[in-house]
């Protein structure tokens, strides 16, 4: 893949644990030469379609599908740059017959070598260390937010510490990630990734050493022009007139344009805990600087398009994607299913909040609301609570199965859940964007969070 001439050099990467399918997994090569990029956030170029390419068809009839030989498959993927595809790849590997993947990975920075190697690390973490909900908040937050809660990054500087002791130790790294082998890569590739690993660990101490914040306004401003004092009329447009024109649908208005104004797109805390600059995200370019050529660390990412587009627009339920005047229809509600009646034990209470104080719904609706509550909740096994308070802000509901509870507690006033609550407040989409009509009559109604 080298054309003649051109420095390279390259990573090869090697999984000796096994995926959900049983298949073994290989991540290989990294070569310093033009790649194609993807359509997620990339450290040092705007996003273009990945090529993703893959070997030969496997028959799983075949021969060589026996118990001592796994049929094989090799891809090779170019400028994939965040390891979105391996890690899709894997997660549906159990749909298809069992085989060992190959992945053949090209970049042409170190700095998106190194994010594959955190990303994955965070992938494969030890579910005793952390979670599955834990992993998914970080993962989001690290792929895709210019700014990182200080738990967060936390995480990412003691994983880089970590990976930057261990890309000069061979026999450590094959030891801790197996399915990671550096073996193809160069000593001056080797030190540039350990320096990148250094710098992502905090060796450069301060926010000013990579000053995020700035770097995205600036860039916004050499991005927007004279557009920059109307950017978010510019940043609707782009939203509605294009990516809602190309099927990307799901993303929120005020969700695009946070983005585009802080580069924050997953925002799952209060806004003011990002604060911490994401520098897994930085990389470097050679500048011209009065007639000489010098290094310069930046953030030279995506501005335009955002990590929306990698995950969330897409879903093998497609529910999850219903909109009603362009608004997310899939509410906490929906949740009350069988499997929440199994996890409640006979007698049970069950206490789900209404939609009373939205003032977007009409009186009409906010009835079909409830009586839409009703009628899941007797699906997943529960019935009315005899003798509750009447409540326009709560429905009260009981576990078949057990002698009906005779009566709430009197201390606890009807506007407020009892602390036998199973089911939170319902959460629902985030809050209307302006020029929001109301919604048909007999349609399911979206509510927000009070």
């Amino acid at each position: 893949m080298k054309e003649r001439g051109e420095k390279s050099g390259a990573l090869s990467g090697e999984w000796s644990g096994r995926c959900s399918s049983g298949a073994r997994v290989l991540l290989g090569g990294v070569v310093h030469h033009a790649g194609v990029g993807c359509k997620g956030r990339s450290p040092g170029h705007q996003p273009q379609p990945a090529v993703v390419l893959p070997g030969p068809p496997v028959d799983p009839d075949s021969q060589a599908n026996t118990e001592h030989e796994t049929p094989e498959l090799d891809m090779l993927l170019l400028g994939s740059v965040d390891g979105r595809h391996l890690l899709r790849t894997l997660a549906r590997a159990a749909l298809w017959p069992g085989r060992r993947f190959h992945f053949y990975v090209l970049e042409n920075n170190l700095e998106a070598v190194a994010r594959h190697m955190l990303i994955f690390s965070l992938a494969l973490e030890d579910p005793e260390k952390m979670g599955l909900q834990e992993r998914s908040e970080t993962f989001l937050e690290v792929w895709g937010n210019a700014l990182l809660r200080p738990p967060v990054a936390a995480f990412v500087r003691a994983q880089a510490d970590r990976l930057a002791h261990l890309v000069p130790e061979p026999d450590s790294l094959a030891e801790q990630l197996p399915w990671l082998s550096l073996g193809a890569l160069k000593f001056r590739e080797r030190d540039a990734l350990e320096a990148i690993f250094r710098f992502w660990a905090g060796g450069e101490k301060g926010p000013e050493a990579f000053p995020m914040s700035c770097l995205w306004d600036s860039r916004l401003r050499h991005y927007l022009g004279s557009r920059y004092d109307a950017r978010r009329g510019v940043s609707d447009w782009d939203l509605h007139m294009k990516l809602h024109d190309r099927g990307a649908r799901v993303i929120h208005t005020l969700e695009f344009r946070r983005w585009r104004d802080t580069g924050v797109a997953f925002e799952l805390r209060d806004s003011s805990a990002y604060h911490v600059p994401n520098r897994t995200l930085a990389s470097g370019r050679l500048l011209s600087h009065r007639g000489e050529r010098v290094a310069a660390r930046g953030y030279w990412g995506d501005i335009a398009t955002g990590p929306f587009v990698a995950f969330g627009i897409e879903a093998d339920d497609e529910s999850l994607l219903r909109t009603s005047n362009g608004q997310p229809v899939k509410v906490m509600v929906h949740f009350l299913s069988p499997e929440l009646g199994a996890c409640v034990a006979p007698g049970g209470r069950l206490i789900v909040e209404l939609a009373r104080y939205l003032v977007d719904l009409r009186q009409e609706q906010l009835q079909a609301f409830s009586a839409r509550v009703e009628e899941l909740a007797q699906e997943a096994g529960f019935a009315p609570q005899p003798q509750a308070r009447p409540s326009e802000t709560f429905s009260h509901f009981y576990k078949y199965g057990g002698s009906a509870p005779g009566c709430i507690d009197p201390a606890v006033e009807p506007g407020t859940p009892p602390p036998e609550v199973l089911a939170p407040p319902l959460e629902i989409m985030p809050p209307p964007s302006e020029g929001l009509t109301q919604p048909p009559e007999g349609q399911t109604p979206p509510s927000e969070p009070l």
